[in-house]
């Protein structure tokens, strides 16, 4: 067995779990060191220009960028289970932040705000994967997922475009006076801002496929061009430093990062004020929820390439460290950047040391070049985010879910218009809203099939669908959905409706196959089914009841209350101790009106006629009867 071929000591196990970096530390190689040194490097080029404009982004100075760039991800590093992921400042959560600040009180130091934040999110995410909540990533699904990413990428773009060009945008307009506000705005274009914004856009599109296809047909392998293209946000933020500082003219005109200060953040946890922290508390919450969902999912599409585990209650555990990391550090809340992430994938990292290698380099950045970093204009800046967040822009996906789903598209356009007119959190607290409500709708009307066998075989099928045989005296009734409160009444009616509309039925089958619990409203239902059942001298019956379900049943009075009905442990099998019609006075062999055709073409009767099972005679054209099964003595 493989636990006796390799034993584990219990006490590595325990640390292993904790510290899941001792599990593939040990196993550690050279071409591995290789890999996560180059992608470190590559990814630490990303990151600086990209932290500072994510810190602007969120309202604070562009050194948090940097300071939450270090000890947060070399938190991650130790406990993470995902060994690509990259953690750091992120669009989505930078936007959260900014929000969040833009609704508290005039005075409040919005850095002491940041760092309530990040502190808040690293306390609730560690508390929820203690408490093992990793499965509170399913409560935002994907059409809710999808809705708010779009919409926080167009708040995003649209909060960018004064950085971007030096415009000012209309605040508060009516729709009468949005035109010429407009108007306004375009007018105020500043020349040389844009021109660096722009220029900066162009080069980063440009170095994206276009590059790597050049450099490609040049004869570099895709691998190295692909890591050429990454320098881009680099080579941008270089190019709009060098034109600002050689354009005199423009130097006192285009924005620009400013001052910086150097050396590492100070390590402090001072306790917040309570009012600030009841403030932000819903902010917190949400900006957990939706970081955690983020990197959940990013660090889930990499594990599967290489088989590698993903443990969502460790994770919980590392990314709440990594907050609580940034909190201590001074900075603003953190998760895992799908574009960060794929560089430091694309780059060739291994393990997660090429996300420490990456937090040595910025802080090496920090400590000695930020005087490099103060001419850097703010409009270079805006261009790495519109051109990073354009991608979460995904009109073809959500098109798509709209054509497959009219339900799941209406909830995410609801999420989608919610998070662009009410804002961030709101707006997403109505996708939550809107997607529990469409569950909670569909699970109150479950799909409920009428059955029949399939001549010659066992199995059952819908007679709406398959070529089957029924018997008039026999229905047999598929739920598809747990038997809840929510469905319980709607089950109810749907068989006393098939009771008053078929006379001739004696026995109802209930087929539980796709039915995992019942709670217990829905047993009383069940209970209440049965005695009137009984006083409608129709017997109920239940088949494919699985085991945890039955185990369950077994001590109510449920199965007593059936009697004489009898639990099945196939559909099949109620099928031939059912099959033989009861002693009663039988109608002609069909009616008129009493015949339904199937889509298949097969006729089959309806329920309560006396007509046999049928099948097509082809040759005539018309149902003839099948003849009923001899039993074997």
């Amino acid at each position: 067995m493989p636990d006796a071929a390799f034993p584990v000591a219990p006490s590595r196990h325990r640390l292993q779990r904790w510290l899941p970096i001792c599990g593939w530390l040990r196993r550690y190689t050279r071409e591995d060191f290789q890999g996560d040194l180059l992608a470190g490097f590559v990814t630490a080029i990303l990151l600086v220009p990209q932290g500072m404009a994510f810190a602007l982004l969120a309202g604070l100075p562009a050194q948090i960028g940097l300071y939450v760039s270090i000890l947060p991800p070399i938190a991650y590093a130790l406990l993470g289970t995902s060994r690509a992921l990259a953690v750091g400042p992120v669009s989505v959560a930078s936007i959260m932040v900014a929000q969040a600040l833009r609704d508290l009180p005039a005075g409040t130091d919005p850095v002491n705000a940041a760092i309530v934040l990040a502190l808040l999110s690293g306390a609730m995410l560690l508390a929820m994967g203690l408490a093992r909540f990793g499965v509170i990533a399913s409560f935002l699904s994907h059409p809710v997922l999808s809705g708010f990413t779009t919409a926080a990428a167009l708040l995003i773009i649209a909060n960018q475009l004064p950085s971007l060009a030096g415009l000012r945008l209309p605040q508060h307009a009516s729709w009468q006076a949005l035109p010429a506000r407009l108007s306004e705005a375009l007018a105020s274009v500043h020349g040389a801002t844009a021109t660096v914004g722009l220029g900066a856009i162009a080069l980063l599109l440009l170095a994206g496929t276009p590059l790597i296809a050049l450099l490609t047909r040049a004869g570099m392998p895709q691998r190295r061009a692909l890591i050429v293209s990454r320098a881009a946000p680099l080579a941008a933020v270089v190019a709009g430093t060098v034109a600002v500082g050689a354009w005199d003219a423009a130097r006192g005109s285009v924005a620009i990062v400013g001052t910086i200060p150097e050396g590492l953040p100070d390590l402090r946890l001072a306790l917040p004020e309570p009012g600030l922290v009841w403030r932000l508390l819903p902010a917190g919450f949400l900006i957990a929820l939706v970081g955690y969902v983020e990197s959940i999912s990013i660090a889930k599409f990499l594990a599967g390439r290489h088989r590698q585990p993903i443990d969502a209650n460790q994770e919980l555990i590392a990314l709440g460290a990594a907050n609580l990391a940034a909190g201590v550090s001074g900075g603003m809340p953190v998760a895992g950047g799908f574009s960060r992430t794929m560089v430091n994938y694309t780059a060739g990292a291994r393990t997660q040391l090429a996300a420490i290698v990456t937090a040595l380099l910025v802080a090496l950045v920090a400590v000695f070049f930020t005087a490099a970093l103060a001419d850097v204009p703010k409009a270079a800046l805006a261009a790495i985010i519109i051109v990073a967040v354009a991608q979460l822009v995904d009109l073809k996906g959500a098109l798509a879910v709209w054509k497959y789903d009219r339900v799941d598209g209406a909830v995410l356009a609801l999420t989608a218009a919610g998070v662009l007119v009410l804002g961030i959190e709101p707006g997403l607290a109505v996708g939550i809203m809107a997607s529990l409500a469409s569950f909670a709708l569909r699970a109150a009307r479950p799909h409920v099939a009428v059955l029949g066998r399939i001549r010659g075989s066992e199995h059952f099928r819908n007679v709406r669908r398959h070529p089957v045989e029924t018997w008039p005296h026999l229905l047999f009734l598929r739920v598809d959905e747990n038997l809840t409160f929510a469905n319980a009444a709607f089950l109810e009616s749907v068989v006393m409706n098939e009771l008053a509309t078929h006379p001739q039925v004696r026995h109802i089958v209930l087929v539980m196959s796709s039915v995992n619990a019942i709670d217990g409203t829905a047993l009383a239902t069940l209970e209440r089914l049965a005695e009137n059942a009984h006083e409608a001298r129709v017997t109920l019956h239940l088949s494919d009841v699985k085991g945890p379900v039955m185990d369950r049943l077994r001590p109510t009075a449920l199965l007593e209350l059936l009697e004489p009905g009898k639990v099945f442990l196939s559909a099949h099998e109620a099928a031939e101790a059912l099959a033989d019609p009861p002693p009663e006075p039988r109608r002609a062999w069909r009616t008129e009106g009493e015949e339904r055709r199937a889509p298949t073409g097969i006729s089959a009767p309806r329920w309560g006629s006396s007509a046999p099972p049928c099948a097509p005679d082809r040759s005539r054209r018309r149902c003839r009867p099948l003849r009923p099964r001899r039993r074997r003595a």
